[in-house]
């Protein structure tokens, strides 16, 4: 028996000692979230569209790539109104077997139509897919851009199963304009090759009868002066395939320009850098256009062979170099993000949740300890004890799972002290049962703990089934309370079953005939 105690109390020693090193001190190891510590809370939808669209628009620029090199340039290539697919107009003398090449190489995910025009719209589940994959894109591309900030224990995940909303919660954010400029910024880099430029469009289309040619396009970018100021624009009429873009970057950092001025250079991964040096090599003296956002930073001309590496120059702040970097390394978002929430917690707020929370847990506590010495007189101390442990444990637990604890966490948490008595109550009433039944002392300990067993493991079970359901569909608050619950449950069982019964036994051993308990 005394060798059985002393694994028994060598376990629970080991175990609390734990628990006080990961919880210990509080305010280091206990991440409190955005209702306790204030912060911001967004609920932004990710445009979808955007990414059909560019889906339609990418495979558009395969066919007019593809029908122009074989000789049979299309004419009238349009997107239909709803932006899930395009026409166009082969040239009379496309023979069939070019353009059912072109088709069967470039449209498989596009319904097609025949006629004197062609219409490719795409198949709706491929629909789906693009939509689902935008936003799991955008969410990714979010926390990628949140965890480069520097925001601790930020929730960023997505609304619903299916939704296109995302919801970021940003504890101790201090700059929330900051934070929602990142967020929302596209920072989509591309570098293409500059056919023109002019001070108005009107005088940059003049050579083409006023019309884009179909492989260009218009972008607009200002004019400086030596401080930053607009002073006016400029129209560049560029090609429109990219000769790298931000999928090809490897990293990005602020630097400075050749005069000191801040500015951001970045280096290009082996693909990228290749493009990029044959390019440079094959068009030397010609200007090439820096874009960001589809607006002309600048157009550099190229002096000579650039293989991995270039600088975006542009009168950036040193703060704004830095934003553009962190979001260049992040990788741009696949579609644009429209703010449908926004709410601001202020830490004062915070500091008197906590302290409403933690007042609300210390009465709880008092009170369930006063009821059970009340109720059950000696055995009241052994509840006691093992509630104390179990809520030393629960915070142990917290901590060692870096887990963020919110308002409706701490509600977990005293839920939690709940239940843990409510094991110990169901255990006390069957030893009260079997001691008016006769049963010795040491019979009727034994029993109360082996026939209360199963109804203890069938609650807790259950009940933390509906919280792992909780933590799975519900937000950041619903989270932190389904993840207190189910920690402070699997505790529960361990300080009412095993802690509870080896103090029982430990004051058992100690005498050789025990008639009565104090229950």
């Amino acid at each position: 028996m005394k060798g059985k105690l002393a694994w028994r109390w060598g376990l629970i020693c080991v175990v609390t000692v734990f628990a006080v090193y990961f919880m210990l001190p509080l305010d280091k190891r206990i991440h409190l979230g955005l209702d306790l510590k204030g912060g911001i809370h967004l609920v932004l939808q990710v445009n979808t569209q955007d990414a059909v669209r560019a889906e339609v628009d990418d495979a558009m620029e395969r066919v007019r790539g593809d029908l122009t090199e074989k000789g049979f340039a299309p004419t009238a290539l349009q997107r239909v109104p709803d932006g899930n697919g395009f026409q166009f107009k082969p040239t009379v003398n496309t023979t069939g077997k070019v353009l059912d090449k072109v088709i069967d190489d470039r449209l498989a995910e596009f319904k097609v139509s025949r006629g004197v025009e062609i219409t490719a719209i795409l198949k709706p589940e491929v629909v789906r897919s693009i939509k689902d994959m935008a936003v799991r894109q955008g969410l990714e591309t979010i926390r990628n851009r949140v965890d480069q900030f520097g925001v601790s224990e930020p929730v960023i995940q997505r609304q619903g199963l299916e939704g296109d909303r995302i919801v970021v919660q940003l504890p101790g954010v201090d700059d929330p304009a900051r934070v929602k400029d990142l967020i929302r910024s596209t920072a989509f880099l591309e570098i293409k090759p500059v056919v023109r430029v002019a001070p108005t469009e009107e005088a940059l289309l003049a050579t083409s009868s006023g019309q884009v040619p179909e492989d260009s396009e218009v972008v607009s970018g200002d004019i400086e002066d030596l401080e930053g100021r607009v002073s006016g624009k400029e129209y560049y009429l560029l090609k429109k395939a990219s000769v790298i873009s931000g999928r090809d970057l490897r990293n990005a950092r602020r630097s400075q320009d050749s005069y000191g001025q801040p500015a951001v250079s970045f280096t290009l991964n082996p693909e990228g850098a290749n493009k990029f040096g044959s390019y440079t090599s094959a068009h030397i003296g010609d200007r090439m256009a820096i874009v960001l956002d589809s607006k002309v930073r600048s157009a550099p001309v190229i002096r000579g062979h650039i293989s991995d590496s270039g600088i975006i120059e542009g009168n950036f702040t040193v703060q704004g170099s830095e934003d553009l970097a962190l979001v260049l390394r992040a990788g741009a978002l696949p579609a644009s993000i429209t703010y449908l929430e926004e709410r601001t917690v202020g830490p004062s707020l915070g500091r008197d949740s906590v302290n409403r929370g933690l007042t609300a847990g210390l009465v709880g506590l008092v009170l369930v300890a006063v009821f059970m010495l009340v109720y059950y007189k000696g055995a009241g101390i052994n509840a006691n004890v093992a509630l104390v442990l179990n809520a030393i444990l629960l915070l142990g637990a917290i901590g060692a799972l870096n887990a963020t604890l919110t308002l409706p966490g701490i509600a977990g948490v005293i839920l939690t002290i709940g239940m843990a008595v409510d094991s110990n109550v169901l255990v006390f009433e069957r030893i009260r049962e079997e001691l008016e039944l006769g049963k010795t002392v040491r019979n009727a300990v034994a029993l109360g703990f082996s026939r209360a067993f199963a109804t203890i493991i069938d609650t807790h079970v259950t009940t933390i089934v509906s919280a792992l359901f909780l933590f799975q569909f519900g937000t950041g608050p619903i989270k932190g309370f389904a993840v207190t619950l189910t920690v402070g449950l699997a505790i529960s069982m361990f300080t009412a079953v095993f802690v509870s019964r080896t103090i029982f036994e430990t004051e058992l051993s100690r005498r050789a005939q025990t008639k009565t308990l104090s229950i």
